[in-house]
């Protein structure tokens, strides 16, 4: 009966904590606000601190002033990502220092490695969610998450977030609005890295679309309810993606920081082995959220299919966890490919497929090799399409029925790498502009140069890693 109860304080206490509902007398209560269902599974980048009323679900007398670890809450694939550059990083500076990840969304696979060093460690439930954490594009994903046990999944995170700041944790919440939300309501200091979010998707070549409306009349990407837990006493830390944000959220007297972008680091930037020279090369980047990964595969398929060159192609498909490679296998024997097993160990390919003059490599964990090699993209993807534009070679895109790549998603990527990436509804037309980057050299290089200047260069990670010892963990 106890345990039922004490069930059921924890779900009203959640339900409180997203809703700001139930603050104790005598404290200034959060502003309500309604979620979006994308606010609670995406992700940012920000820093700031000011005084405003404080969540009272654990008094700052219970919490321990010691630091004992660092944990860090990450919200998706291409946050566990830039989680892992920046623990990396910390690492190098201060290897002494506990560190520990919660992945919110996914089973965050991508720090295995440091994990099985022991450096790392992963605390809390961790679940593959059916939407792949895009149930805000989808009704349908939304469903199948809440079947899933997203609802329950949340609490039991929730528990730990809360238990360990009780211990003594600090928190770096790296994301958007969930994993901020649970930073402030933990009763700890806390510090906010926001990765999705930038003023350049709504002040280049903005339209009349109601959201860029939106975003010119508030002055920043960024929402109030944002605001209120960046400007926290507690929130001793705010880094974005690049200063235009930055100045944006200033304005609305959060202290934030534009320390470089920590997705560049770690990338080969080394030219294409000798036996690859006399190929044209495109890396196809599918994503990684499954099924919606598998299906853009086939389609992205379709479209070199009009690719008409008189040289030779070799088409890099860059794979993380998902999908994998027999998976692929199955779509390229159905799509006229065959099998060549002959090919060099300096390739770092898996499986080799080869159809008239395109040569097509699959490998696992080969992106940050491939991308170095490759001349343009082809994409559906998120994350790995920022850093192939931010290497100074130009994409074009395919737009498709989501939940995550679809039309809303192309657009807002293309501003926000200023068309370094081109978005396509038509597979005819994706096929013309790309043959025309693979034969234009100039043209090549001046849309890369955009890309190039939009996401910055390497060293982001070591630097927000240092502003985070300083002013957050205070080593």
């Amino acid at each position: 009966m106890a345990k039922r109860i004490r069930k059921r304080d924890l779900i009203i206490e959640f339900l409180q904590l997203i809703t700001g509902i139930g603050v104790k007398k005598g404290k200034k209560a959060a502003p309500r606000f309604e979620l979006g269902i994308k606010d609670l599974q995406s992700s940012a980048l920000p820093l700031g601190h000011a005084a405003v009323g404080e969540c009272d679900l654990l008094s700052p007398d219970r919490i321990s002033q010691s630091i004992q670890a660092l944990l860090v809450l990450s919200n998706g694939h291409g946050e566990d990502l830039i989680a892992l550059r920046v623990l990396e990083s910390i690492h190098k500076l201060e290897p002494s220092l506990k560190l520990e990840v919660m992945p919110l969304v996914g089973e965050g696979k991508v720090f295995d490695s440091p994990i099985a060093e022991g450096w790392l460690r992963l605390v809390g439930p961790k679940a593959a969610l059916p939407s792949g954490g895009f149930s805000n594009q989808s009704f349908r994903g939304l469903i199948a998450d809440l079947s899933a046990g997203l609802t329950l999944l949340c609490i039991e995170q929730w528990k730990v977030i809360r238990r360990t700041a009780v211990q003594g944790r600090v928190i770096l919440a790296i994301g958007d609005l969930l994993p901020l939300i649970m930073a402030w309501g933990s009763g700890a200091n806390y510090g906010f890295v926001g990765t999705p979010k930038s003023d350049y998707t709504w002040r280049s070549r903005p339209g009349n679309a109601l959201s860029d409306k939106y975003h010119k009349l508030k002055g920043s990407e960024w929402d109030p309810w944002e605001w209120v837990f960046m400007r926290s006493s507690r929130c001793k830390l705010v880094a974005v993606r690049d200063q235009l944000t930055a100045r944006g959220l200033r304005r609305h007297q959060v202290i934030a920081y534009a320390p470089g972008n920590p997705m560049m680091d770690n990338l080969n930037k080394a030219g294409c082995p000798s036996s690859l020279n006399n190929y044209r090369r495109v890396l196809l980047l599918c994503g990684s959220r499954m099924p919606e990964a598998l299906s853009n595969f086939e389609r992205l398929l379709n479209c070199l299919n009009h690719l008409k060159l008189d040289e030779s192609v070799a088409v890099l498909v860059a794979l993380g966890s998902q999908p994998t490679i027999k998976q692929l296998d199955s779509v390229l024997s159905a799509n006229g490919y065959k099998p060549n097993d002959l090919h060099p160990n300096d390739w770092g390919s898996q499986s080799c497929w080869r159809k008239g003059s395109t040569l097509l490599l699959i490998g696992t964990g080969q992106f940050p090799n491939w991308v170095g090699w490759a001349e343009v993209g082809i994409a559906t993807a998120g994350t790995a399409t920022e850093q192939l534009v931010g290497l100074g070679k130009p994409a074009v895109s395919l737009i498709g029925p989501g939940p995550q790549f679809k039309r809303a998603f192309a657009i807002r990527q293309s501003r926000l790498l200023n068309g370094a990436v081109e978005p396509f509804h038509d597979s005819k037309a994706l096929a013309k502009k790309l043959k025309l980057l693979l034969m234009d050299s100039h043209l090549r290089d001046e849309v890369g140069l955009k890309g190039i200047r939009r996401m910055g260069s390497s060293g982001g990670g070591k630097a927000l890693a240092k502003l985070i010892l300083s002013l957050l963990v205070d080593f």
